[in-house]
């Protein structure tokens, strides 16, 4: 039964990684995101062919507090964009990819060191009730019982 949870977790982790690789290399190359993510390149996204320059990264605090960059408004986020008329420019974007995989690893990484301290201590609680039950019948069979 543990090997076959093993097998199962080891299968789990590995679609994972093969899905993130998947997901992270066929991603929002020619996507077609709504006006709500302003910049400065006037949504030329939407009509242009275009290639994703920088992935989707958080705004700095500057950019945030002076409200500089439009694109930065929205979400926070932002990536570059070549587009093929219009060049480079910015546009928001709801969601860091590495950030939300950092998070998870951390996550699971948490989950497995809460798993490995619940099984210690219930190892070690039974081997504490075990000694406790051979005590017990040592001292049964000592008084002849």
């Amino acid at each position: 039964m543990v090997f076959a949870i093993i097998c199962l977790g080891g299968l789990t982790l590995l679609v994972l990684i093969f899905e993130s690789h998947w997901t992270s290399e066929n991603g929002h190359h020619h996507s077609r995101q709504s006006h709500k993510n302003a910049s400065r390149g006037n949504g030329c996204w939407l009509t242009e062919d275009f290639e994703v320059v920088k992935d989707c990264a958080p705004c700095t605090d500057f950019e945030l507090a002076s409200k500089s960059e439009p694109a930065c408004i929205a979400s926070g986020f932002k990536e570059i964009l070549h587009c093929s008329i219009s060049g480079k420019v910015l546009r928001g974007c709801d969601r860091v990819t590495w950030i939300d995989e950092r998070n998870f690893w951390t996550f699971e990484a948490l989950m497995f060191l809460a798993g490995i301290f619940s099984y210690s201590v219930v190892y070690v609680r039974q081997k504490m009730l075990d000694q406790e039950m051979l005590q017990r019948i040592q001292k049964q069979l000592a008084r002849g019982v």
